[in-house]
């Protein structure tokens, strides 16, 4: 499937430029993201994505394509698999960045297949989820892109070199949440009509059991 988005940040193009090509600093951004090795041009790393009561882990690299700066265009070709199960995921991921009003315009274009669990809500469903990502991490890009710098002079702060980072665990993304309402109910009415159906069947066996008897 094919998916559209744009979002703008509130920073020059080659800001905005820059700060997409630095994934450690903009996977936070991603929920259920977490980047294990980075050299570049490759990325490798996993995404956590919850369906219901399941929690699915996608282990995979993402490679950079294209990177034409003076064009300000990239293409992220991006595959994984289910750490435990058949379900895979691939994405080509075109993003076209232009000047707009003082900021920055962000034009994504995705090519998604995606098999296993979470591919069951379908294409509208996904497509929602995408906006909703999409929308999150615009959010909190712009507010990366726009906190404080290092005044001259200034040292910026570091953690104690004696101990390493603690590399944290990134929450799983909820698909059912993330899609909100519309999609929890209409997990709720598949759920109703099964529950519906398993009474009926429940009671059409006792029915022709009493006939037995009788």
């Amino acid at each position: 499937m094919e998916l559209q988005h744009e979002f703008t940040v509130p920073v020059p193009v080659d800001d905005a430029w820059h700060a997409l090509l630095d994934i450690e600093r903009v996977a936070p951004c991603l929920p259920g993201a977490a980047v294990e090795d980075y050299d570049g041009r490759t990325v490798t790393g996993s995404v956590k994505v919850k369906v219901g009561p399941v929690t699915v882990t996608y282990r995979g690299t993402a490679v950079f394509e294209e990177q034409d700066e003076s064009a300000h265009r990239m293409v992220l070709v991006a595959s994984g698999r289910e750490t435990r199960g058949q379900g895979t995921a691939r994405a080509t991921v075109t993003a076209a960045l232009s000047e707009r009003d003082g900021g920055t315009a962000v034009s994504v274009r995705t090519d998604l297949t995606v098999t296993g669990r979470p591919a069951q809500f379908g294409r509208g469903v996904l497509a929602e989820v995408g906006d909703r990502l999409v929308g999150q991490f615009a959010d909190c890009l712009a507010e990366r892109l726009t906190e404080r710098a290092p005044a001259a002079g200034e040292e910026p702060e570091r953690a104690d070199a004696t101990e390493p980072p603690a590399r944290e665990e990134p929450e799983p993304l909820d698909l059912l949440r993330t899609a909100g309402l519309p999609v929890a109910k209409r997990a709720a009415a598949v759920a109703a009509v099964v529950a519906v159906l398993a009474g009926v069947a429940v009671c059409l066996r006792r029915k022709r059991r009493s006939r037995s008897r009788q």
